[in-house]
């Protein structure tokens, strides 16, 4: 069986956010079975920043920045 799409959030927060996350999505496009991604910020959470992206299959191994939270996600149906 084919594996999934996935979806990969990487969460940073603080005044250094954007930054550590910036550097992080410009590694990606690098890594196996890349399809895109973006980085996320909201006006109502100041100090944090999300980079989803989105993974042919199994995402590899993401080298994330220090003290990031990171969650993977199955895509069961797209449109």
């Amino acid at each position: 069986m084919t594996p999934r799409p996935q979806v990969h959030y990487t969460e940073v927060r603080g005044d250094q956010a954007e930054d550590a996350l910036r550097v992080f999505l410009n590694a990606l496009p690098a890594l196996p079975g890349f399809l895109g991604a973006e980085l996320l910020v909201s006006p109502a959470q100041p100090g944090l920043a999300l980079v989803a992206s989105r993974w042919a299959g199994q995402a590899p191994p993401l080298p994330l920045p220090a003290g990031a939270r990171a969650w993977v996600f199955e895509v069961l149906e797209a449109r």
